[in-house]
């Protein structure tokens, strides 16, 4: 102590115990050395101690006065003559030599001081200047008397205690109405240090703590703080007594203001201490100078990858742990969270439950905090450092134990990968209730402070210092505070390899490290589990999830909720979600729930490139072309389709296509953001290019074949296409209820009930199949049934022409059932409107307008027109209309069987409508056997063999086939003639039913008639006769006439 001095050279044995007997004896009464049994004075003979002697101390100990001393001083019932007997002349040299004990190096005398401190420490007036510093403090406390012969209240070692809960509950309140001066503070404390090895020299607690001393440390020696360490240990143990649970909080709270107090951490890390100048001896003793600044200051060491001893480390441990444990060891969360521990928390002191308890107010799952308090929690968080050890959270450590054992075995004991582990089996089987919300509660912290990864600020301190301009360990900044370092790394690491490649080597200064982004993204795919482990977005979204997410609790929804309600959140929440989707985009693992439903998937079908490094969409992209294959489980179907739903809200959060897009869109579509809109401008542009055959696309080709790629995409789903979808959500209510979304199957069943759908919905299913018709890789459907029969039939047909390539190939044997039945479909509904048969449409577009003038002229843009422009084609194209026109026309509906079966029943057909049809049909067979799908069919093989050389159209296949039936020499397939010889019995039978109208259609009849030849002799013959007999009746009148003449 001060009042003392130093001791500057050591004393030599004897010298000091003559000094100290001395003093001891105060009136010369010593004749005998302290440890002799000679007939020197003995204190068992003063009167005034023998009884306590007697009654105390055992016989064998009565002749040794150092004996009976250490025998009184652990009698709480002391007489006060021990404080006259050590305070004769003032005791200032035994008090100075205990002071300073640690500077004696002679064994003997410091065998001999050590116990002699044990005697002094016994009453806080023998403790050199200790009287005289807190004699005010004393009084105003009320701690107890100090004057000579006045009986205490208080026993001498509660006095001094007494003194400790003041100071520390001065540290706990704000405007403390009673202050202990700074002397005595400094005394306090010099005398809690002088204590901080034998736990016997801290009376209270020695009295307080004896009886679990033996129950709990029975076998720990006592020295260098040993036995206060093991009591700490046990201190939330049900059997500690609360007398000495108390003593020992506030031993930790002294601990908490001044390092020092703690033995084993000054003496293990005092090496370290100066090495990294982290000693405050020169500091004024604030907050910020304690113990607290001390690890901090060590874990910024230790985290730059410096050198701290481990004895020291493990010190470290022991104190991070201790104030995890307990918050009442931390003035700033008394002082700051008062009011919610006792509203929220009350009744959770032990174990570090208070502290989850807070945390948990704090991700709004009790209520909510106040901003000190949570400023004070976050700071705490960062002294205690359980990032790097989550043993020093002992709430998580007993949470999560199984899941550690079980999930994390392979992992190190105190590895700070054990949260990220625990991480990455958040929501899954092994994870347990109790582990999942601790594990919550204490991420929510270090998400918010990037240091507080220890993994992450290995690997990107030097990328953070570069290119975001922060500074230590525990150093902050108001330019870059903690939270936002983190999303500068993010946003530095999300530079694709195609901009690093035209970044120049300056600008490539200003990308991260792989092993940065790396972490980076190991952090994305962790937050993306839960919206409050992301503090911008929280902090942004608060009032949107509040508005339009409350109902929204399960695991991953919120986030999918801000991103359903995209368009209707606040500019800046808007921002950050919109933000996090285009990252999703860009690397969709970050989604680690999806990713855990589409395991299965990505094993079987896109493992190849779930292994890149860098995604770039292409995960995606697999997940969506798989999304329908037979291993695809409902969870993993239900979050691929909602991204892509949620990539519909805006071009750039689908990576692949805005990467390729990005400059096509700035040029040709400004101000376009939604990417349905994008897609249909882009696509209008390509489309206008194509028919007016430019010389140089303006949308580019890598942009060209992304915009397929989405195209396709959206075929799939009729949500994709949300003009679509919103104009036929009544139609999907009342005739599509029962149909599932997905695989085109709700387009499907609106195309089957297009003729009851409402006026807006038909226009825009009709706008549809128009699309679908001119491109029919975008027809989902057809491409899915007829998958494999493409392959077979068309794989070299180019997209344009796949329907039509189906078609030619329809009635082969080995063509599909399914297949054809959609082939059919897709052939019926091209005869309802010349507009969805886009052959058919070039190649009549003269005669169209020609013929079919009346019916164009009453139809509507939007409205179908029923077939009526085909039939009235059919009906021309015999001998008026174009060669090209007449073979397209002709070719519609190629289905065959059902008008077979109206031919052969014609005489029993009594509808006139229904019988002016058929035979329609059947004069349009004579004109070209094309119009005859099934008389084609039969005779396929021998139109090749004797007709190839014959031209289509006009009757002029069909006569060679009846040549060649009349010739014997010719041998036709079985079936071809058993269809010809049916054809001209049909024929027989319209003539009767249905004469010529007129001579063009007599005319018409001949020339396609099988009998043409034998018709066309016989009219000749006729002729000739007709012409002779006129020849003749001429002679006969000329010669009548002649005669008459002659009369």
């Amino acid at each position: 102590m001060a009042a003392c001095g130093r001791v500057r050279r050591m004393f030599r044995l004897s010298a000091a115990l003559q000094l100290l007997l001395l003093a001891a004896a105060g009136a010369q009464k010593l004749t005998a050395g302290p440890g002799g049994a000679g007939g020197g004075w003995k204190l068992a003979e003063e009167e005034s101690c023998r009884e306590d002697v007697t009654r105390v101390c055992p016989k064998h100990t009565w002749s040794n006065n150092l004996a009976v001393l250490e025998c009184l001083q652990d009698v709480r019932e002391v007489r006060s003559f021990l404080f006259f007997f050590f305070s004769f002349g003032k005791g200032y040299l035994v008090s100075c030599l205990v002071d300073h004990r640690g500077n004696i190096t002679e064994y003997q005398c410091h065998q001999y001081i050590t116990k002699m401190t044990a005697i002094i420490f016994s009453d806080y007036r023998l403790i050199c200047g200790f009287m005289d510093d807190c004699k005010n403090d004393i009084n105003i406390l009320k701690c107890g008397s100090i004057r000579l012969g006045e009986k205490d209240a208080h026993s001498q070692g509660e006095v001094v205690s007494c003194l400790e809960k003041g100071l520390v509950k001065e540290a706990e309140e704000r405007d403390p109405k009673i202050q202990v001066s700074e002397l005595c503070k400094k005394a306090i404390l010099r005398v809690a240090e002088l204590s901080s090895d034998d736990f016997h020299l801290d009376r209270h607690l020695y009295f307080a703590c004896r009886d679990d001393r033996e129950r709990f440390c029975e076998n720990t020696q006592a020295g260098e703080g040993r036995v206060y360490k093991c009591l700490f240990n046990h201190k939330f143990e049900e059997s500690m007594s609360e007398k000495c649970r108390e003593a020992l909080t506030t031993r930790q709270k002294l601990i908490a203001q001044d390092y020092k107090v703690s033995y084993s951490l000054a003496k293990s890390c005092k090496s370290d201490l100066k090495k990294y100048r982290c000693n405050v001896e020169n500091l004024p003793r604030s907050r910020e100078a304690r113990l607290s600044y001390l690890l901090m200051c060590l874990e910024s060491a230790v985290h730059r990858g410096r050198q701290v001893s481990s004895e020291c480390q493990g010190e470290m441990l022991d104190y991070r742990r201790m104030l995890m444990e307990d918050f009442s060891l931390s003035p700033e969360i008394i002082l700051s969270c008062r009011g919610e521990i006792e509203h929220h928390c009350s009744g959770l002191h032990r174990k570090g439950r208070t502290l989850h308890c807070l945390m948990k107010v704090v991700r709004g799952e009790k209520g909510s905090l106040g901003m000190n308090c949570q400023q004070a929690l976050q700071t705490l968080i960062q002294e205690t450092d359980p990032g790097a050890d989550y043993r020093i959270d002992r709430a998580l450590n007993e949470a999560c134990e199984s899941v550690i054992q079980t999930a994390c075995k392979h992992i190190r004991s105190g590895d700070p990968m054990i949260l990220s582990c625990l991480m990455e089996h958040l929501y899954t089987e092994k994870m347990v209730e109790d582990c999942e919300h601790r594990l919550l509660e204490l991420q929510y912290f270090i998400s918010r402070d990037w240091k507080l990864d220890p993994v992450l600020y290995r690997k990107c301190q030097g990328d953070a210092s570069r290119l975001c301009h922060t500074h230590g360990w525990n150093e902050t900044s108001e330019l870059m505070p903690p939270g936002a370092v983190f999303s500068c790394l993010y946003r530095h690491a999300y530079r694709t390899e195609e901009q690093g490649r035209r970044y120049s080597e300056k600008k490539m200064f200003h990308m991260l490290s792989r092993e940065c982004r790396a972490e980076v993204q190991r952090i994305l795919h962790q937050r993306a589990m839960d919206v409050k482990l992301d503090p911008a977005l929280q902090d942004k979204c608060l009032i949107d999830l509040g508005k339009w997410c409350s109902e929204k609790t399960e695991t991953g929804q919120e986030l999918e909720c801000l991103q359903d309600h995209l368009d209707d959140l606040a500019v800046e929440c808007r921002d950050i979600v919109g933000n996090l989707t285009e990252l999703e985009s860009e690397d969709i693992q970050i989604e680690a729930l999806l990713m855990r439903a589409c395991e299965p998937i990505i094993q079987n079908f896109c493992h190849d490139v779930a292994d890149n490094q860098i995604d770039s969409g292409d995960l995606m992209e697999c997940l969506i072309q798989n999304k329908h294959q037979k291993d695809m489980n409902e969870k993993c179907a239900i979050g691929v389709t909602h991204f892509q739903l949620v990539q519909m809200k805006d071009f750039r959060f689908s990576y692949k296509f805005k990467m390729a897009c990005k400059e096509d869109v700035l040029k040709l579509c400004p101000n376009i953001k939604k990417k349905v809109d994008v897609v249909i401008c882009l696509s209008t542009t390509v489309r206008n290019d194509t028919l007016q055959e430019a010389k140089e696309h303006r949308v580019s080709l890598k942009c060209r074949k992304q915009l397929r790629v989405e195209e396709l995409e959206m075929t799939e789903d009729i949500r994709l296409e949300p003009d679509l979808y919103e104009a036929c959500k009544t139609d999907i209510k009342n005739y599509c209820s029962t149909v599932q979304y997905g695989n085109a199957q709700i387009i499907e069943c609106l195309k089957e009930n297009k003729k009851q759908l409402s006026t807006r919905c038909h226009q825009k299913v009709f706008k549809l199949q128009e699309t679908e018709m001119m491109d029919p890789e975008l027809d989902y459907t057809l491409m899915r049934v007829c998958k494999q029969m493409i392959k077979r039939f068309c794989p070299e047909a180019d997209s344009k022409t796949m329907l039509q390539c189906l078609k030619q190939n329809k009635n082969s044997e080995l063509m599909d059932p399914k297949c054809k039945q959609m082939i059919t479909k897709r052939q019926i509904t091209q005869n309802t409107d010349y507009r969805l048969n886009p052959v058919l449409r070039k190649a009549c577009k003269a005669d169209i307008p020609k013929f079919c003038h009346g019916i164009l002229t009453k139809a509507k843009d939007d409205s179908e027109l029923e077939g009526q422009v085909i039939s009235c084609l059919k009906l021309r194209y015999a001998d008026q209309i174009s060669n090209l026109c007449a073979e397209e026309a002709a070719a519609q509906e190629q289905t065959g069987q059902v008008e077979e079966c109206l031919k052969v029943n014609l005489l029993k057909i009594k509808t006139d409508t229904c019988k002016k049809e058929v035979l329609n049909m059947l004069k349009e067979s004579k004109a070209d056997i094309f119009v005859d799908p099934v008389l084609h069919t039969a005779c396929a093989l021998d139109i090749k063999h004797h007709c190839a050389a014959i031209t289509p159209g006009r009757g002029r296949q069909m006569s060679c086939l009846m040549e060649a039936l009349e010739d014997k020499r010719v041998r036709l397939q079985p079936e071809c003639k058993k269809r010809l010889n049916d054809r001209i019995e049909m024929w027989s039978y319209a003539a009767k039913v249905a004469p010529a109208d007129g001579f063009s259609d007599l005319a018409m009849q001949v020339m396609t008639s099988p009998s043409k030849n034998y018709i066309l002799s016989v009219i000749s013959g006729s002729i000739c006769i007709l012409f002779l007999i006129g020849l003749m009746c001429g002679r006969i009148t000329k010669r009548v006439t002649r005669e008459l003449k002659d009369r």
